[in-house]
């Protein structure tokens, strides 16, 4: 499956690349819902957020989010 690229928050007020969402998650996006679903590999969905083409669209929407790669954990900062 192709993953449109694009940016999201995650559930830490992360932003993260679509192609690198991290967490072993599969990433789904819709472009016509700005709509992003991770999903575990068993089908559990796990985060939804909104889609956002470039880190300049989520700065224009006032969301001030540190760009995180796909290597920093999903879990509260407390449980790294």
């Amino acid at each position: 499956m192709t993953v449109a690229p694009g940016f999201f928050v995650d559930w830490n007020g992360n932003a993260r690349r679509t192609e690198d969402a991290g967490g072993d998650l599969v990433v789904e996006v819709d472009l016509a819902a700005r709509y992003v679903a991770l999903y575990t590999k068993t089908g559990t969905l796990m985060h939804e957020a909104t889609y956002y083409k470039t880190l300049d669209d989520l700065a224009k929407k006032g969301i001030k989010a540190e760009l995180v790669d796909g290597a920093t954990p999903w879990g509260m900062k407390n449980e790294w």
